[in-house]
C-alpha cells in the first residue's frame, strides 16, 4: 500500500464523498494512515488493544470520552492532534463537519472491539483503499 510518490491529502479527500468511511492513504510499518470526512455523530466504541491517533485537517472534531474519573469531551480545532488511549470508550463527533487523519494498526475496525449499535451513516470497516 505504501507508495514512493507524495500523496496530496486534499486530493485524497476530494476523491470520495462518503462520511465516516476512511480511506487508507499509506501505511507506516504495521499502521494504516487513514483520512475521512466526518459529520454528525459516530458511535460509542472501544479499541481494547490499541491507542487511536487523530489529526484534524479541516473543521472541528469533538471526542467524548468515558474515563474512570467521569465523562468529558475534548474539542480539536483544525491542526490539533489527540490520542485516545486503548481501552477508553469514546465517541467522535463533528457537528459542522470535519476532515481527519487517523493512525491505527492495520486491520483495526472503525467501530472498535466493542460498540453501541452501528447507525446507518457509519461505515463499519477496516478502511478502504484510496482510488485515484
Amino acid at each position: 500500500m505504501s507508495t514512493n510518490e507524495p500523496i496530496a491529502l486534499d486530493k485524497a479527500l476530494a476523491s470520495f464523498d462518503a462520511l465516516w468511511s476512511p480511506r487508507i492513504v499509506t501505511q507506516v510499518n504495521d499502521y494504516d494512515v487513514r483520512v475521512a470526512k466526518v459529520e454528525g455523530d459516530h458511535l460509542w466504541h472501544v479499541h481494547d488493544d490499541t491507542d487511536e491517533f487523530f489529526l484534524v485537517l479541516d473543521g472541528e472534531l469533538r471526542i467524548s470520552l468515558r474515563e474512570p474519573t467521569g465523562e468529558r469531551t475534548v474539542t480539536l480545532p483544525k491542526g490539533s492532534v489527540f490520542t485516545v488511549p486503548r481501552g477508553t470508550e469514546h465517541k467522535p463527533s463533528a457537528p459542522s463537519g470535519a476532515a481527519i487523519l487517523v493512525l491505527e494498526p492495520t486491520g483495526t475496525p472503525t467501530v472498535g472491539d466493542r460498540h453501541d449499535e452501528i447507525p446507518d451513516h457509519v461505515d463499519a470497516t477496516t478502511g478502504h483503499r484510496l482510488t485515484p
